[in-house]
């Protein structure tokens, strides 16, 4: 297809797997945009429940269906990207929502800006599709907005994700597909792949990225396969290291030892204090509450002085 006709058309990419209960409504929630100039494109990740036969039910010739052995969702993003013929790139995952205006709006803004990426707020639902969002003592809610009020007092979009991923997840990413293909594919972290993709964005094109706070045009289904569990675990390792790796790409070369050091001795640090706050409350190390703080603090006050750093 060349470039001419790629100046409308929106590619929404759905990677889906095992979501018989939910992806019929992510499915509607596309179809239904007021802005119709778009293809969807589905990658079953190997679901062996009834996905398939929900997406294949739809006759609507936007819609374009692959099915795939289970290989994780950054490589059924990135099977759907590769695919794509639009213009922009927009994702939503087989559990998710958009608004009706969300594309509409998207486009619209992209094209009075020039923007490269675009990303939104995002209402929380449960596993019926109601909403989360009206109880701020939710600890989804206390988590997003903490993270929403940091980049909100400081501006600084960097320095933010560096905070906190409140993007949210890969349903919250529309660009172009000159920015996606000049950024490449997801890579193959299996909890973070999106917090990853934000930072590689942001080095290629923070300027031509832009977080619409006050507009809530996707919802963010919340239900038992992707609250907390294993990622409790791995999901924490994969964003210390995160954190690592995108600090040090804004701090100048020559302080990489140094910052590297630091963050080590730190990270040391924190657990020596963890252990002393044990052993003089008598309880056993293992066991003890996190009272120390300094390990954040510290990270934070390194991604705000080096937040424009050379990359």
């Amino acid at each position: 297809m060349d470039q001419s006709a790629r100046t409308s058309t929106v590619s929404v990419v759905m990677p889906a797997y095992n979501h018989e209960r939910f992806v019929g409504a992510a499915v509607d929630s596309v179809l239904g945009q007021t802005y119709p100039d778009l293809e969807l494109i589905v990658i079953d990740d190997g679901s062996s429940d009834g996905t398939a036969d929900i997406v294949r039910a739809y006759s609507d010739p936007r819609i374009r269906y692959y099915h795939q052995h289970n290989q994780d969702a950054y490589n059924a993003l990135n099977r759907g990207m590769s695919l794509s013929k639009g213009f922009y790139i927009s994702i939503i995952n087989s559990d998710d929502v958009y608004s009706p205006d969300r594309l509409k709006r998207l486009v619209e803004l992209q094209r009075q800006t020039s923007a490269a990426c675009i990303f939104t707020d995002v209402t929380p639902i449960d596993d019926k599709g109601n909403p989360l969002a009206d109880d701020p003592r939710h600890p989804w809610s206390v988590w997003h907005e903490r993270n929403r009020e940091y980049f909100l007092n400081t501006g600084d979009l960097y320095n933010g994700f560096l905070n906190g991923n409140f993007m949210v997840t890969t349903s919250n990413l529309f660009m172009t597909k000159s920015l996606q293909e000049s950024v490449g594919g997801f890579a193959a972290i299996r909890y973070l792949h999106d917090y990853d993709y934000i930072f590689r964005i942001l080095l290629a094109a923070e300027d031509d990225t832009i977080y619409i706070h006050d507009e809530k045009l996707l919802s963010y289904r919340i239900h038992g396969a992707n609250t907390l569990s294993e990622a409790a675990i791995t999901g924490r390792e994969q964003d210390r290291l995160l954190i690592r790796k995108y600090l040090l790409a804004r701090c100048p070369a020559q302080t990489h030892a140094n910052v590297d050091t630091a963050i080590d001795r730190l990270i040391a640090l924190e657990h020596e204090l963890l252990h002393v706050h044990a052993v003089l409350e008598g309880q056993s190390p293992d066991k003890a509450p996190q009272k120390s703080g300094v390990l954040s603090r510290t990270l934070r006050k390194l991604g705000s002085r080096f937040g424009h750093g050379g990359a």
